[in-house]
């Protein structure tokens, strides 16, 4: 059975085409972390914890490459790779990503890159390196809102833009007020009511009591 070999895929790119790692990591590291407060209640000998908010997953791993059977220079590979924390003209923000290996496909974007180079040819040409890389888990608006009850009044609900829809319409339809757009423009991120497309995820929060 042939090798599987772990994929980087740019999906912001106008061709996405994979970025097969040279070397399959030996391991790779998923971490997922919660974000408490400390109350602290006089009287008590401890705190009280409170959840704040959950932390997006990380995947982490070394990457190693080789060129000393090509001769060529190993940063013509490992650039590939590190390439992917610049940012992207059209959003102003690192690619989105897909590490794909096997049955794991994460979405995600390029956290950090540490570059060791550890074998150079004789004028000093590096061909062997490591590459230790660190990926945030990017979940999608959509599939989080969807984590949310959405029949609870206090809580942020999400919608998914339909054709011919409007953010004055849809604060309508929500809040019984066009007025209030701006409230789902701003849980949303949208700079400009005029370019939501179809098929995008809008967060809708609750109307505070005055």
């Amino acid at each position: 059975m042939p090798l599987t070999k772990a994929l980087i895929v740019n999906t912001d790119a106008i061709i996405p085409l994979p970025i097969p790692v040279m070397f399959n990591p030996p391991e790779y590291r998923i971490q997922k972390t919660n974000q408490f407060a400390e109350v602290g209640i006089p009287g008590l000998g401890s705190s009280l914890l409170q959840f704040v908010k959950g932390g997006s997953e990380t995947l982490s791993m070394d990457l190693f490459f080789d060129t000393t059977d090509l001769g060529v220079d190993v940063r013509v590979f490992t650039e590939l790779v590190v390439s992917l924390t610049s940012l992207n003209a059209k959003t102003h923000a690192p690619p989105s990503l897909i590490f794909i290996w096997g049955t794991l496909i994460f979405p995600c974007v390029l956290e950090s890159v540490t570059q060791q180079f550890d074998y150079f040819n004789p004028i000093g040409m590096p061909l062997r390196a490591k590459l230790t890389v660190s990926l945030k888990g990017r979940d999608l608006l959509a599939d989080l809102l969807s984590s949310i009850p959405l029949e609870s009044a206090d809580r942020t609900k999400g919608v998914v833009v339909k054709s011919g829809d409007t953010l004055q319409a849809i604060a309508a339809e929500e809040y019984d007020d066009p007025r209030q757009w701006r409230l789902i423009a701003e849980a949303s991120g949208i700079d400009n009511p005029l370019t939501i497309q179809p098929g995008r995820a809008l967060a809708v929060p609750p109307l505070l009591s005055p």
